[in-house]
C-alpha cells in the first residue's frame, strides 16, 4: 500500500519529466533535414498570400486554408487567400496545389518546397498534396510552410505518425510561438535556436524549476552527442535514419555544418558557456572540412 501511495505521489513528477524530455527531443529533431544535415532557422517576414488550386477544391480548400491560418495565428503572420483573384498566380507567395492521386510518390503523398535567396528569410513556398491525402497532410505541410522543416518522432503534426491530423497539437503551438518570437532571427544556428525553443517549452510546464533542470541536462547531453557527430563518430538522430532519406553526402555535409555550429555556439555562449578555445577548435575543423563561412568566422574569432 505504501509503495502504491508513493507511486501516486511521484508519478505526476515523472510524467512531466518524460513529457518535457520528449518535447525537447522533438524540437531538436525539427532542426534536421531528412538528408542528415542540421538546419538554420528560416521564417516569414511578410504576409502570406496563398493561392489554392487543383482538383476537388470543394472538399479541400477550406481545410487547407484553415490549417495555414491556424499556423499563421500562432506565428503572428497574416494569411490572405488570393485564390479568386485573376492575378492570383502572380501575387501569391504560397501556392498550394491539390494534385490527382496518381501524382507524387507513394511514400511522399505531400511535399513543400521553401524558396529563399539566403537561408534566413522565406521568399515563397510551393505545396503539393494528393487528393486522397490532402486532409491528413494539411497541418503537416502548413508547419513546413512556416519554416519548421524537420520530421520529428514526438507529439506533433510533423511526425510521420501523428496522433491528430485535423488541428495543431500543443507542442506545435509551442514551436511556432518560439520560432516567431522576437528573440529569433533568420539564419540562427540550431544551438542559437534551441534555448529559445526550450524556454517556450519550460513556460508551458507546471513545474518550471524541474523543467529547467531537465533543459540544462538535455543541453549537456546534446552538446556531447553533437561533438561526437562532428568528429565523425556519432550519428544523426534516430528519426532521421528511420526516414530512409539520409545520404552519405548529406551526413558528411552535416558533420561540417555541425562543426561550424559548435564553433558559433562556443563563440557566442549559445546553449554552452562561452569558450574561445573550443570556438576556434570547432571553427578550424569546419574550415578544414571546406566551410567558407567557418573560414571567415575563424579569422574574426582569432583576431579578437
Amino acid at each position: 500500500m505504501t509503495a502504491l501511495l508513493a507511486a501516486a505521489v511521484i508519478s505526476p513528477v515523472l510524467a512531466q519529466s518524460d513529457e518535457f524530455d520528449q518535447g525537447m527531443n522533438t524540437m531538436w529533431e525539427v532542426l534536421w533535414h531528412q538528408s542528415g544535415t542540421p538546419t538554420r532557422l528560416v521564417r516569414w517576414e511578410q504576409d502570406i498570400k496563398v493561392r489554392i488550386y487543383g482538383v476537388n477544391l470543394g472538399v479541400h480548400k477550406q481545410v487547407t486554408l484553415q490549417a495555414l491560418k491556424d499556423v499563421g495565428t500562432e506565428a503572428g503572420i497574416r494569411v490572405i487567400d488570393v485564390s479568386d483573384r485573376p492575378d492570383a498566380a502572380q501575387v501569391a507567395n504560397v501556392s498550394v496545389e491539390i494534385v490527382p492521386d496518381n501524382m507524387l510518390e507513394e511514400n511522399q503523398p505531400c511535399v513543400t518546397f521553401l524558396n529563399f535567396q539566403t537561408e534566413t528569410r522565406i521568399d515563397s513556398a510551393a505545396m503539393q498534396m494528393r487528393n486522397r491525402d490532402a486532409y491528413r497532410c494539411a497541418y503537416h505541410e502548413a508547419m513546413h510552410v512556416m519554416g519548421v522543416r524537420g520530421h520529428p518522432a514526438g507529439k506533433t503534426v510533423l511526425s510521420y505518425f501523428p496522433s491528430k491530423v485535423d488541428g495543431l497539437l500543443p507542442l506545435d503551438r509551442v514551436m511556432l510561438r518560439a520560432w516567431y518570437s522576437p528573440r529569433m532571427r533568420g539564419g540562427m544556428t540550431p544551438f542559437e535556436v534551441l534555448p529559445v525553443l526550450a524556454d517556450e517549452l519550460v513556460a508551458s510546464m507546471p513545474d518550471r524549476d524541474r523543467a529547467m533542470l531537465s533543459r540544462d541536462r538535455f543541453f549537456r547531453n546534446t552538446i556531447d552527442q553533437m561533438q561526437s557527430f562532428a568528429d565523425g563518430q556519432g550519428d544523426v538522430p534516430m528519426i532521421v535514419k528511420r526516414s530512409g532519406k539520409s545520404t552519405n553526402e548529406g551526413i558528411r555535409f552535416g558533420r561540417m555544418e555541425m562543426s561550424y555550429f559548435l564553433g558559433i555556439a562556443y563563440l557566442e555562449g549559445a546553449t554552452v558557456p562561452q569558450d574561445s578555445t573550443q570556438a576556434v577548435r570547432w571553427l578550424q575543423r569546419a574550415a578544414n572540412l571546406g566551410s567558407r563561412t567557418a573560414q571567415a568566422r575563424l579569422g574574426a574569432a582569432t583576431a579578437r
